[in-house]
């Protein structure tokens, strides 16, 4: 997409549905230029029903009849996306007429930068969107970057800089989804390119691990954790995986980051540890690829975000690391759990401005693009 599209309604909605794969979550927001701030409507979560998910999970990697399978949970997912969609703006007393646009990130099905034709696919079909709500539906953010030379990932970075950068102070965002993300953005007054990148799994490993052992979609308060102690010997052969030390521009996803990749790593251990701490040590993985991707960057002050800021071994783990100042984004005015779909309702905005948003200093990409598709109501 090139170029503006003039509208009078100033309100946006965000929808976001991260690896986690649990559900979306919808945020109507109006965003203010000066100061910059998000003044926050409402917010919906939709959680998926659990044989979706499971669904979605199998779709991830590798399997049979894919593109049948990907057809059935696309639509799936488009009515949720629009349900939630709805609800959150009649929540906010609007109607769909005073919304501008949504922003849709989709679900992550599958995404491969670093393939000989690198690709991206992201489901839940915006045209369904825009017909059920009656509203502008812009998705499809990350292959725009991608035909730029980009990894499409992260795109949260530039909005992060938009509303979180300081004028005098180096500020780290740390978002713990299925996959964790950094952003490092300099001080104003240091005129540095902002730098972030994916740094390993998030949540998805110490999830898909819960399920295996306690029936449950994650680790609820990190309670299997905290009964366990990290075993050095099996971190080491997971911190052995190329992709940490391969330097940024780099993102990853669910589809490298399995439970088939966990099971290999624990047959190279060669004898058994309880479940309890395996969990303890998929903490100790998470929180030591964050601290080693940020500790080059020398951020002054770390601020979390994601659905890992609900787990208190996780942040307890991470901030015994990072030897900062460690708070949530609450404390700069957005609560943790809507910097993401936020982050997409902004890049609407972006998107109908014709303004890039993507950043070349973190994707890689060899030039500034707009980011989106845009589906007419």
């Amino acid at each position: 997409m090139s170029g503006g599209t003039e509208t009078s309604a100033r309100h946006y909605i965000g929808l976001m549905s991260g690896t986690s794969a649990d559900g979306v979550d919808a945020v109507c927001v109006r965003f203010d230029d000066n100061p910059r701030r998000v003044a926050l409507a409402a917010h919906e979560y939709r959680p998926y029903p659990e044989s979706l998910r499971q669904r979605l999970l199998s779709l991830m990697v590798p399997g049979d009849d894919e593109i049948d399978r990907m057809g059935v949970l696309e639509g799936e997912l488009a009515e949720i996306f629009a349900a939630a969609s709805v609800a959150v703006h009649r929540k906010a007393g609007l109607a769909a007429t005073d919304i501008a646009a949504i922003g849709s990130h989709g679900q992550t099905i599958r995404h491969r930068p670093h393939a000989s034709c690198a690709f991206t696919l992201q489901i839940g079909d915006p045209a369904r969107i825009a017909d059920r709500t009656g509203i502008m539906t812009i998705a499809d953010f990350r292959r725009r970057d991608m035909a730029a030379g980009g990894q499409g990932a992260p795109l949260v970075p530039a909005f992060h800089q938009w509303l979180f950068g300081h004028a005098t102070r180096t500020r780290a965002i740390v978002n713990i989804g299925g996959i964790a993300n950094i952003t490092v953005i300099p001080a104003a007054t240091a005129q540095a390119p902002v730098r972030g990148l994916d740094t390993g799994p998030g949540n998805a490993l110490l999830d898909g691990w819960a399920y295996q052992h306690t029936g449950k979609a994650q680790d609820t308060d990190g309670r299997l954790a905290a009964r366990g102690r990290m075993d050095d010997a099996l971190l080491a052969i997971l911190k052995d995986d190329p992709y940490f030390s391969a330097p940024p521009p780099k993102s990853t996803g669910r589809e490298h980051f399995t439970s088939k990749w966990l099971a290999d790593r624990l047959t190279r251990l060669g004898r058994d540890l309880t479940p309890a701490d395996v969990q303890a040590t998929l903490i100790g993985l998470t929180a030591d690829t964050i601290h080693e991707a940020l500790a080059p960057l020398h951020p002054e002050e770390v601020y979390l975000c994601g659905g890992g800021t609900a787990n208190p071994v996780l942040v307890a783990a991470l901030a015994a690391r990072v030897g900062v100042p460690i708070e949530t984004t609450a404390r700069l005015g957005l609560d943790p759990q809507l910097v993401e779909p936020t982050a997409f309702a902004w890049l609407a905005r972006e998107a109908l401005a014709g303004r890039p948003a993507n950043l070349p200093s973190v994707t890689g990409a060899r030039h500034p693009v707009v980011l989106g598709a845009l589906y007419p109501a």
